[in-house]
C-alpha cells in the first residue's frame, strides 16, 4: 500500500512540475510572437522592436505599425514607407507572416 501510495504521489508531483526544473531538463524558451525563423514580423512586432533594424528609428517604426497589415515586406518600398537603400539592409531580417 505505501508503495503505491509513493508512486501516486511521485507521478502525481512530475505531472505537475514544470520541465524546466527537472533535473538534467533543457529550459526551452518560447518564441516571441513577433519572430519567424529568426526573423521579425512587421505585422505584429512593437515599434520599439523594429526601431532595432538598421536604418530604421523612432519615425520609421511607427509608419511601419500605422500601415498595417502588409501582405509582403516589399510593400514597405512600395507604399513608400522605407526607401529601397534601407529595404535592402533590412529585408533578410523581416518577414511580413499573414493570420
Amino acid at each position: 500500500m505505501k508503495t503505491t501510495l509513493r508512486a501516486l504521489f511521485a507521478a502525481a508531483f512530475l505531472a505537475a512540475a514544470p520541465l524546466a526544473q527537472l533535473p538534467g531538463a533543457h529550459a526551452v524558451e518560447p518564441k516571441a510572437a513577433t519572430k519567424a525563423e529568426g526573423k521579425l514580423d512587421i505585422n505584429s512586432a512593437s515599434a520599439e522592436e523594429l526601431a532595432t533594424l538598421k536604418g530604421i528609428g523612432p519615425a520609421r517604426s511607427e509608419a511601419i505599425v500605422k500601415g498595417r497589415p502588409y501582405r509582403g515586406k516589399d510593400e514597405l518600398v512600395r507604399r513608400k514607407i522605407l526607401p529601397q537603400s534601407v529595404y535592402d539592409q533590412i529585408k533578410d531580417e523581416i518577414i511580413a507572416k499573414q493570420k
